[in-house]
């Protein structure tokens, strides 16, 4: 097939273009031109290149019609974080007959009621990125509903991988937690630390979008959560990196009032969108509808990252921290 993504030098576009590539498909990459892969692979000689800046396309209505004019089969969007954005890719490709798979997120389903979590028992979203996510899908399936462009959505958790730095055990991006666990230093938690994350390898939310391009009757007007089969606790994600340098992880629980008092405001901010959801969620439907059979399960993932960080000095750890 003719395959265009977009924003295909991200997490997941670094391990999706080279599998598609080695499928046998042919791939053209939208891009602003303004960033390489995370990680390099031959198959990356074999891509057309289009350098677009969306934002500015879509502020002049044409970037929908653009990306219709590429001709496809598929249409892989990684990129779209707006109701008005995906709206104008829609009326671009109506008619067209390709196929739109759309990236959305975990975080278009709000607080757990019921664990895991699947496409039927998602509560209602919360904040702005989570709403725009959920708005996006709803309208998507009901674009393919009514006789218009095929779409799938596909909703990865805290996707991660070699080349940047996982989400954290306190739900954060502060490395600083990683270095206190490896040198058995006490760590604050805020909460109980029985909040779960939902980690997910890039290249298994790759393996999950190449099914869905490649299976495009099943995936019709179909949305999908895309995680890892397990899902760590904070204690649980402590213990573990903790392990890694033959410790024991010293936690101590305290109140969320005290963790903002003593954390970075960005720091703190994210652990709340994280943990406060505590989210777990199914992966029977796309292994039933698709056959997703995820590689990494969550502590193999956040392994693969963290190695990854210490193998290329991105984090202050003791020679004996062995991922």
């Amino acid at each position: 097939m003719d395959i265009v993504v977009i924003g295909a030098t991200g997490h997941i576009g670094t391990f999706l273009v080279p599998r598609l590539v080695r499928a046998g498909h042919r791939v053209t990459v939208v891009t602003r031109g303004t960033s390489t892969p995370y990680a390099d692979a031959p198959e990356w000689a074999q891509v057309e290149r289009v350098t677009a800046d969306r934002e500015q396309e879509d502020r002049d209505g044409t970037f929908g019609d653009r990306i219709a004019a590429l001709g496809a089969d598929a249409v892989v969007d990684l990129v779209c974080f707006t109701l008005e954005s995906a709206e104008q890719l829609v009326r671009g490709l109506r008619g067209s007959g390709t196929h739109l798979v759309h990236c959305g997120s975990i975080w278009r389903a709000g607080v757990s009621h019921v664990l895991p979590i699947t496409e039927e028992t998602a509560t209602p979203p919360f904040g702005e990125y989570g709403t725009q996510k959920d708005v996006i899908a709803r309208m998507l399936l009901q674009e393919t509903a009514d006789g218009g462009v095929v779409t799938t959505s596909i909703h990865p958790g805290h996707i991660s991988g070699p080349g940047w730095m996982p989400i954290g055990p306190l739900g954060n991006l502060d490395p600083s937690v990683i270095t206190r666990l490896a040198t058995g230093e006490t760590v604050e938690v805020p909460g109980l630390g029985a909040e779960s994350m939902a980690h997910v390898h890039a290249d298994d939310v790759a393996q999950l979008f190449q099914l869905a391009v490649q299976q495009r009757d099943a995936a019709a007007g179909q949305d999908f959560f895309a995680t890892a089969p397990t899902a760590l606790t904070v204690r649980g994600y402590a213990h573990l990196i903790a392990s890694w340098a033959g410790r024991e992880a010293r936690l101590e629980c305290v109140s969320w009032d005290r963790f903002r008092g003593t954390s970075a405001p960005e720091h703190a901010d994210a652990s709340w969108e994280h943990l406060s959801r505590s989210q777990v969620f199914s992966t029977e439907k796309p292994q039933r509808v698709l056959g997703y059979a995820p590689t990494f399960t969550a502590e193999e993932t956040v392994r693969d990252a963290l190695r990854w960080q210490v193998e290329h000095g991105g984090i202050d750890v003791p020679e004996s921290f062995r991922p």
